[in-house]
């Protein structure tokens, strides 16, 4: 069965559902032992915050359980923001009228060692969907520039075919980001306009076939502010379940970004405020106690650091979301970011709230 499939099974209205739903059904949600995805939607509903200190009680205790009180930072590295899609909401997108950067290697192993003096020994690299200017070549050149420097290496990059997974995985990368944006798939065809990505099924795949290539981690998510909020986090929560449950040698995570301003401007339909952005991660952390969650520098400080012990188990630290931000200024970002904290700061930071920071948790031989 394809995640789209399993999709399909669930032809929810959701403010139906949370309209007959009582407190009795979301206390029984909260406290059993092994929880379903109907538990989980229980626990993403508007009437669940009337337990947001227990659900927060009860995701701490069980992140320490699973991941113990660490978290593991990483560093993301744009090589190239040429793109041929059309996304309404993107920074990168082909339909804004943007000066378009593309590393040359020495430009990229220039950007990995100010990265690696932090410290860092996670980073992925990112790339706009446009195939014909960041080749295969171009791309296994990266990889090996970026062995020198860091143990772990992920890709978020435009969606591949599995062979083409596991030439990279060959090469040395062990980690894959692709977000579905959102999974809503009538939302999803109105925002992007033109280009490969428009494919919704061909990206909705994209996850499952980095796992069959043998990538070590893959990790997913939904793009707040594109779609209602309940049904993406929902479904998301559904597709990483359906990893975790199909490709048990696969560690999957979840990441949880909100709409930060862009070029182009886009204004976001829908909106997840602090509270629910909270409860969601809280939810999550219930319902899949395996599965590890990532936070990026499109939260602001204060959220970061509350979000320590709530569930969350990856920051990226030290972050620019521009072609080689780590040595060169004044840039096109593709989002603007909310913490602009150093590497050292965050760390800093980890440690004052009794956890410890991770640099390091994996080596490829």
């Amino acid at each position: 069965m394809s995640f789209f499939e399993v999709i399909q099974k669930y032809n929810i209205d959701f403010k139906s559902y949370e309209d007959n739903l009582s407190l009795e059904d979301i206390k029984k949600s909260l406290y059993k032992e092994k929880k379903n995805e109907f538990d989980y939607l229980n626990l993403l509903s508007l009437k669940a915050q009337n337990f947001l200190e227990e659900m927060a009680r009860e995701a701490q205790k069980i992140t320490f359980q699973y991941f113990g009180k660490t978290i593991q930072l990483y560093a993301p590295l744009y090589i190239s923001d040429y793109c041929t899609n059309s996304c309404t909401y993107c920074g990168f997108s082909a339909l804004n009228k943007i000066k378009r950067q593309k590393l040359t290697l020495e430009e990229i192993e220039e950007n990995a060692k100010e990265i690696a003096k932090t410290g860092i020994k996670h980073v992925l690299f990112l790339t706009g969907e446009a195939p014909a200017i960041t080749p295969m070549e171009y791309l296994l050149d990266t990889v090996k520039i970026l062995k020198k420097y860091f143990s772990s290496i992920s890709i978020e990059i435009f969606p591949m075919d599995v062979e083409d997974y596991k030439i990279l995985s060959e090469a040395g990368v062990d980690g894959l980001t692709i977000y579905q944006e959102t999974y809503d798939r009538e939302i999803y065809d109105k925002i992007h306009l033109a280009g490969k990505k428009k494919d919704y099924l061909y990206r909705l795949d994209t996850p499952e076939r980095g796992a069959i290539a043998g990538f070590r981690r893959v990790n997913i998510g939904a793009l707040y502010g594109l779609a209602d909020p309940v049904k993406d986090a929902f479904f998301s929560g559904l597709h990483a379940k359906y990893l975790q449950d199909k490709y048990i040698d696969t560690e999957i995570s979840i990441s949880f970004p909100r709409i930060n301003p862009a070029e182009g401007n886009f204004k976001p339909v829908f909106h997840l405020d602090d509270k629910r952005f909270v409860q969601f991660i809280c939810a999550l952390r219930l319902f899949l106690p395996r599965c590890g969650i990532t936070i990026s520098t499109r939260e602001n400080a204060r959220m970061r650091d509350n979000l320590i012990g709530l569930g969350i188990t990856r920051m990226s630290a030290g972050s620019k979301t521009s072609v080689g931000g780590y040595k060169y200024e004044n840039l096109p970002n593709q989002f603007e970011i909310s913490d602009n904290r150093s590497v050292y700061e965050i760390e800093r930071v980890i440690w004052q709230k009794g956890y410890e920071p991770v640099f390091k948790d994996w080596h490829q031989f």
